[in-house]
């Protein structure tokens, strides 16, 4: 199978995620929405196809992790 990201690319979120699906980091006093325009790293790509993307605040703390399909990423990197 032919991927179009790679494991530790930069990637934005092209669509709001599925709530249902968000991993939020439990050490996280609060927890941040995470909506389109965001943007994470391809934190593991998974047996089905899907991205498994880590969200990270601008300090570098992980906030949360969401499965995504291809078409719902888009690259982050210059």
């Amino acid at each position: 199978m032919d991927f179009k990201f790679k494991k530790h690319q930069k990637v934005i979120l092209l669509v709001n995620p599925d709530s249902e699906y968000i991993e939020y980091n439990p050490e996280l006093e609060e927890e941040v929405p995470i909506k389109k325009g965001m943007i994470g790293e391809v934190n593991i790509i998974l047996p089905n196809g899907k991205y498994h993307v880590k969200i990270t605040d601008k300090k570098g703390k992980t906030l949360a992790y969401v499965p995504l399909d291809e078409e719902q990423i888009g690259s982050a990197e210059d």
